[in-house]
């Protein structure tokens, strides 16, 4: 199966959050499905891990993920901002959350995120509980 991983999911495992085994659980299927992030979980992510100065965990989290696990980037073209823009009407998205769904929308994935704003959307979520 090919999925898109949700900033969050990330997120709960490098900040050590309540479902942070959840996470890491699905994350180490790597030879079962097929893993994708966006770029604007990638950038999102150092973000945050910058602004605590952990450059390091950013690095880790880099090597791991995408060099080490093979998990591809995905980003939308210039061209794409119509989808999000028409996805952050339809469904009442912010800009993340467009930007990811039009992703899926793009590349025919599923999405993977703890957020609940993804349910009133046609494609909706799973978590990562629910795939394992």
């Amino acid at each position: 199966m090919r999925f898109l991983i949700d900033t969050n999911i990330f997120l709960e495992i490098i900040l050590d959050q309540l479902k942070a085994d959840e996470a890491k659980s699905l994350l180490s299927e790597t030879e079962k499905h097929d893993f994708y992030i966006s770029d604007f979980s990638l950038h999102s992510i150092g973000l945050i891990l910058f602004r605590r100065n952990q450059y390091q965990i950013f690095q880790q989290f880099v090597n791991d993920m995408m060099i080490n696990a093979g998990m591809m980037v995905l980003s939308l073209s210039l061209e794409d901002m119509a989808s999000v823009i028409r996805v952050a009407q339809k469904f009442k998205l912010d800009f993340d959350d467009s930007y990811q769904y039009a992703l899926t929308e793009k590349h025919k994935l599923v999405l993977v995120s703890f957020d609940a704003d993804f349910d009133r959307t046609d494609q909706g979520k799973v978590t990562p509980i629910e795939i394992l």
